[in-house]
């Protein structure tokens, strides 16, 4: 069994364990938890800070020499306290808190093959997961952010977006027309996914840069936004239903723009 020096034991009064209660529930800004093996794994491509690392050698995972490197602190827990403290039913006693890096949309730059995912009003930690996930997929410069609901830094959402979370660009505005100024400053082409638009996703030709906005679960997209005047755009909806999940509205959306783009 590999141990780490430092890997002081603590108990469930222990600050940090207070901390990281905290942060499961709903995240915080810039810190996300992390758990299970393949979660880890991914942690260790990344060059995100781990800032704590709790490790229950008896849940499993014994080897664990190249995440405590990592970490600016590293506790062992007991069974109990991991099953306190997990979210999952196996966590192979891994658990860590890491940050998550900071973009700035100033800092961004595009060019006529960008393509950008505009998330207003996503209510589920599931679905922002898997449409950071879609646009690490499609090669998206970035996911802007408005009318947030569900926080990025969720626990739920570094699954779900299968850890790609720490390595796609997220930037959130604090209202729409500044989302939509930053858009048309940087000479974007903005097409709302809206399942009552007559133009089919067909049409547009996607020659510049690109953006598509989605909208909410349940109500879709914030009137705000078709006040900005932008074109709309629908998926035909050949069955009974009459929208699709909005995760995979977005991957349809963004894979059509980016096949015309690279000539597929």
């Amino acid at each position: 069994m590999t141990v780490h020096p430092f890997a002081r034991p603590i108990g469930a009064q222990h600050p940090r364990v207070r901390d990281l209660l905290a942060l499961r529930k709903d995240g915080s800004p810039g810190r996300i938890m992390v758990e299970g093996t393949w979660e880890h794994d991914r942690l260790l491509t990344t060059t995100a800070t781990i800032e704590t690392f709790f490790w229950c050698p008896e849940a499993g995972t014994t080897d664990v020499r190249r995440i405590a490197e990592r970490a600016g602190e590293v506790y062992r827990i007991s069974e109990k306290l991991l099953g306190r403290l997990s979210r999952k039913t196996r966590s192979d006693g891994l658990i860590s808190i890491a940050r998550v890096p900071e973009w700035r949309p100033q800092a961004l730059r595009f060019t006529s093959q960008s393509l950008v995912l505009v998330a207003d009003g996503v209510e589920y930690a599931g679905n922002l997961g898997t449409l950071i996930r879609t646009a690490d997929a499609v090669k998206a410069d970035c996911l802007v952010l408005t009318s947030r609901r569900a926080r990025p830094t969720h626990p739920a959402v570094y699954s779900a977006s299968r850890g790609t979370v720490l390595s796609t660009p997220i930037v959130e505005f604090d209202d729409v027309p500044a989302a939509a100024a930053w858009l048309r400053s940087h000479r974007f082409r903005v097409h709302l996914a809206d399942p009552a638009a007559t133009g089919t996703y067909r049409v547009p030709r996607y020659d510049g840069p690109t953006a598509f906005v989605v909208g909410s679960e349940g109500e879709g997209l914030s009137r705000a936004w078709h006040d900005e005047g932008f074109d709309a755009v629908s998926i035909p909806m050949l069955g009974q239903a009459d929208s699709l999940n909005v995760a995979l509205s977005a991957g349809i959306l963004l894979f059509e723009a980016r096949a015309r783009k690279e000539g597929w």
